[in-house]
């Protein structure tokens, strides 16, 4: 099978994915403010093992605009209709940062509706991020007439990214810039959201992925793995070397940890 987009038509509007491989599906969710071409190279690499699916979540990519203040729940609605427009029953949610939340929702809602869950990188949010009012920081450059916000949106992201992968950087920056994308509004939905009321929901097995060099990823580790409570199986592995573009610096080692945990899977 060839990769095929399109858009599939769900009451919150035409939602934009890309799809390949066949056998047990594999959903992939993306960071913000990403797109499915987060996953270009993952698909790439799983989809001649599985039947494999990118979307573009609601208030990203090619998908309808979601208005201000964004959640979490909200971007999980969006997934849920995704799954009913196409007809897949109980998919294997891939979700990477905030894309990650976004699967751990998505379970916790509907767990009759996931199969298992792969956590890459997400977040931890417990009352006192909330209660900080911090966001992360990262993406929020305030629009200005001389463009000097291109260059900030850039310089925000370039810490946590390969130094000799600007090609990296330049993917993200045309997502931050898509039509009706607020770059910095995905992570303040992460920081609203409550992270630690929703985990224990979760009933699948899941798999942990932790990009070794994302400063965000390491630290968050220990409080996901004590708050998967409910879970059937909890699975750990580390993404050696890999920054907050995991997904597409290192998707040999990403595809390799997904495999090995599919095949433990009944």
């Amino acid at each position: 099978m060839t990769l095929r987009r399109a858009y599939a038509d769900t009451p919150l509007g035409q939602l934009h994915y890309a799809e390949d491989g066949a056998g047990r599906t594999v959903l992939m969710l993306h960071q913000a403010p990403r797109s499915l071409d987060e996953f270009a190279e993952v698909q790439c690499e799983l989809s001649t093992d599985v039947h494999t699916i990118a979307t573009d979540l609601l208030g990203f990519g090619m998908s309808p605009p979601l208005a201000a203040p964004q959640t979490i729940e909200a971007m999980a609605d969006g997934v849920i209709a995704l799954l009913d427009a196409l007809e897949v029953e109980a998919p294997v949610l891939l979700g990477h940062h905030t894309g990650a939340a976004v699967a751990l929702e998505v379970a916790a809602q509907a767990p009759e509706r996931v199969d298992a869950l792969v956590l890459s990188s997400m977040p931890w949010v417990g009352p006192a991020r909330r209660a900080s009012g911090k966001s992360v920081g990262v993406d929020d450059a305030q629009q200005r007439n001389d463009g000097s916000h291109l260059t900030e949106l850039w310089s925000l992201r370039q810490p946590y990214y390969p130094a000799d992968r600007p090609d990296l950087l330049d993917r993200f920056i045309r997502d931050a810039l898509a039509p009706g994308v607020d770059p910095a509004e995905g992570h303040r939905a992460c920081d609203r959201y409550v992270m630690d009321e929703r985990i224990g929901l979760v009933q699948c097995p899941v798999l942990v992925l932790t990009a070794t060099d994302d400063p965000f990823a390491a630290p968050a580790l220990p409080h996901i793995v004590h708050g998967l409570t409910g879970a059937a199986q909890v699975t750990t592995a580390s993404v050696d070397g890999a920054m907050i573009p995991a997904m597409e610096q290192c998707a040999d080692q990403v595809a390799k940890h997904v495999r090995s945990f599919l095949a433990q899977l009944p």
